[in-house]
């Protein structure tokens, strides 16, 4: 796990982030000696069923009608 100074963190903001993606995580050490872990947050789970939806000029008498269609051909 690489640390980096506070001095070198603010000049390096966007290599210690990079670092800290790579890494999973990096060290900050303040000017008076404690340490900090930084980490990337976890994007939140999303359901695999979670999907955007499409519009369609399609009615609900159509959507019936082809349910009703596609059932007949497999009775």
């Amino acid at each position: 796990m690489t640390t980096y100074s506070y001095s070198e963190a603010r000049e390096r903001l966007s290599t210690l982030l990079e670092s800290a993606l790579m890494e999973g995580q990096v060290r900050l050490r303040s000017r008076d000696g404690r340490v900090f872990i930084i980490h990337p947050e976890q994007p939140p789970k999303t359901s695999p069923f979670d999907v955007r939806s499409v519009k369609l000029p399609i009615t609900k008498v159509d959507i019936l009608d082809a349910i009703r269609e596609s059932r007949a051909r497999f009775s």
